[in-house]
């Protein structure tokens, strides 16, 4: 069932969201050469729970941690490990914040040190695609017409966009309808209204958009090895256009 939300209950999505948005902004300097992924989990977590919030992920479908956070050609899902990053390393950050009752769900990506071309590309095109889908976040359009716009942009820069994981609704809990893919038919798909409340997240892969999951249900990886990007943004759908409910601020220009 789709909920559509009040104007008071996007305004605490959007309260959720601006500490979803601070802890990202915080893991610009903390993420570096020599740090783990554990440490991510460990900072993240902490940084949630003393403003006041609850790392919604823990024990959502029996996840055990607060971030799924995916290195390289992981595409998402990724367990925290005590594994030290290094330098170009392409790292994924996905975490989900309930703050007096109000979700938020936001990813970010971030390299390691000095990103190489293909790296800063993959980052730039998957960052884009990701507000070309905001862009038709509009009432009376349809969740085709997000997936429609990633996908054209993506292909034609050379890229793929994965198909095994989707967009959804958020709130009152992490996973809502409507559920729809990042790529797709103009017109086709759950028409948007006015109060819904989703996600937009685009994952992208220089190579095959195929995958291959680990043993343990959870991680995914590109199935030919190459490196895999993503961005996430929760939204309020409303009659003057999309409204970001996880807004970094300076990020909104590309």
């Amino acid at each position: 069932m789709i909920t559509i939300k009040s104007p008071r209950e996007i305004e605490l999505m959007k309260k959720s969201g601006a500490l979803l948005a601070n802890v990202h902004k915080e893991l610009r300097s903390f993420i570096k050469e020599g740090v783990t992924t554990w440490d991510i989990e460990v900072f993240v977590r902490d940084y949630i729970e003393s403003h006041g919030g609850i790392a919604a992920q823990i024990g959502f479908e029996g996840y055990k941690y607060a971030t799924c956070i995916s290195v390289n050609d992981e595409i998402c899902h990724g367990f925290p490990k005590k594994i030290k990053l290094k330098n170009n390393d392409l790292v994924k950050v996905d975490m989900c914040i309930d703050l007096n009752g109000a979700i938020s769900d936001s990813c970010w990506a971030y390299v390691v040190g000095v990103a190489s071309e293909d790296v800063k590309k993959l980052m730039a095109v998957t960052r884009k695609a990701l507000y070309l889908g905001i862009e038709q976040a509009q009432v009376g359009n349809r969740t085709g017409d997000i997936g429609y716009a990633i996908q054209q942009y993506v292909e034609k820069e050379g890229y793929s966009v994965v198909r095994d994981f989707i967009a959804h609704g958020i709130g009152p809990t992490i996973h809502e309808e409507p559920f729809f893919a990042h790529y797709g038919e103009k017109g086709k798909g759950t028409c948007l209204k006015e109060g819904m409340t989703i996600t937009i997240e685009p994952m992208v892969n220089i190579g095959t958009w195929q995958m291959k999951m680990e043993p343990n249900g959870w991680e995914s990886k590109t199935l030919d090895g190459s490196l895999s990007c993503q961005y996430e943004h929760s939204l309020a759908i409303t009659k003057e256009g999309p409204v970001i409910l996880t807004s970094q601020g300076e990020e909104e220009t590309y």
